[in-house]
């Protein structure tokens, strides 16, 4: 029996456990802790992703020496001992520094990306892609959904409890994998490409601009539209801002299905995010849900080829220490939009994170277009079924 269900599937849990309070921040530290300021809210968000950022590396050089699955065992357990401790804590500073220790273990699971590249044959690298980038949008859905269901009917240390459950079921699994000693066969050590960390390093700087401008407007998403739509209530806001994930669960059938052939294009998808960017500032509801389908089709797109492109300059003995290096790049992308975020909303208001996004994915597409195309390293043939135009 091959790994690759039990992870993905363990994967998805986590990622709808950690995407339940993603749009409701604010919501969340005015009604736990009484902290309303724009800035605070967005300080906290861009130091989460420092300290994820910060932590893989760490992770990844630990797990060359003693294995992923058992790295695993023992960051997930200390996740979950955290979680709980965040849904009892009442102090402020100190549910800080346990949900950024939390945060650092949980980083661990980052892990699971790289492994699953390295079990599954390249031929189905595309695919596989495809695949963990639709579990992580339909993690965003459910999440999103949970979250804001759990706040209507519930107190909010609720997701903390369901953080720790999401955490011993991948403890469970990565035992039971140990115990059927389900591990990628060994790899012969592959010498670097010449260029490649040049190659890799263009590849971060287009990444940080593409993960800055797709996060700038999630942290303030659910009060924007509250605004806009004059519609109260987290679990519809929740919806909304899920809009994006179904988008790419629908991409990924409809590609599986019709078997499509590969794609590369980025300045297109770009192109379409920006549109779907600028038609949420609108304020008109039905323009916000038409520009929120095509900045998710946008998205898919986009992170799936961006991805792809990452593991044909990479080589399997070295997947997740380069995945753990471009990860630096994207999570600084994310820690600038959630510091950004909460400046911007406090001095200019709910509609600005989307028009710096737009303008972010606008020179994003320039700097592809100048780093990366025409970099013949990463044109090798695939057998994608989701990344087509």
């Amino acid at each position: 029996m091959s790994p690759t269900p039990w992870l993905v599937a363990v994967t998805a849990v986590a990622v709808i456990s950690d995407a339940m309070l993603l749009p409701f921040y604010p919501q969340f530290f005015a009604a736990r802790f009484g902290v309303t300021d724009p800035s605070h809210i967005g300080l906290y968000l861009a130091m989460c992703g420092l300290v994820v950022m910060l932590a893989l590396p760490g992770w990844a050089r630990l797990a060359r020496r003693i294995g992923t699955l058992r790295l695993l065992l023992g960051t997930q357990l200390l996740a979950g001992g955290l979680s709980l401790s965040c849904a009892e804590v009442a102090s402020l500073p100190l549910f800080w520094g346990l949900s950024l220790a939390m945060l650092v273990a949980k980083a661990s699971y980052l892990l699971v990306y790289p492994y699953l590249m390295h079990v599954e044959p390249q031929a189905r690298h595309a695919t596989l892609i495809g695949t963990l980038s639709v579990v992580v949008h339909a993690g965003g859905i459910l999440g999103a959904v949970v979250g804001g269901l759990v706040l209507e009917h519930w107190q909010a240390a609720q997701i903390f409890r369901v953080m720790a459950v999401s955490d011993a079921l991948q403890v469970v699994v990565c035992l039971l994998l140990l115990r059927r000693g389900r591990v990628p066969h060994s790899t012969p050590s592959t010498p670097s490409v010449p260029g490649t960390s040049a190659a890799l390093l263009r590849l971060g700087m287009v990444m940080l601009l593409f993960y800055f401008s797709a996060h700038l407007t999630r942290p303030f998403f659910a009060r924007y539209w509250e605004m806009a739509s004059g519609l109260p209530g987290e679990l519809l806001a929740g919806a909304v801002f899920a809009i994006p994930g179904g988008v790419a669960v629908a991409l990924l059938a409809f590609d599986l299905l019709g078997r499509r052939a590969s794609g590369s294009a980025i300045v297109l998808p770009l192109a379409i995010g920006l549109i779907g960017l600028l038609l949420q500032t609108s304020g008109d509801t039905t323009a916000i849900f038409a520009g929120r389908i095509l900045f998710g089709w946008a998205l898919f797109r986009v992170t799936v080829r961006l991805e792809l492109r990452l593991f044909q300059l990479s080589t399997p003995d070295r997947y997740a220490s380069d995945f753990s290096k471009i990860h630096i790049f994207q999570g600084l992308g994310v820690l600038i939009a959630s510091w950004s975020a909460g400046r911007l909303v406090d001095a200019h208001g709910l509609i600005s994170p989307f028009i710096v996004a737009a303008l972010g994915f606008a020179l994003c597409a320039l700097a592809y277009r100048l780093l990366l195309t025409g970099d013949t390293t990463a044109e090798r043939s695939t057998d994608s079924v989701s990344a087509r135009t």
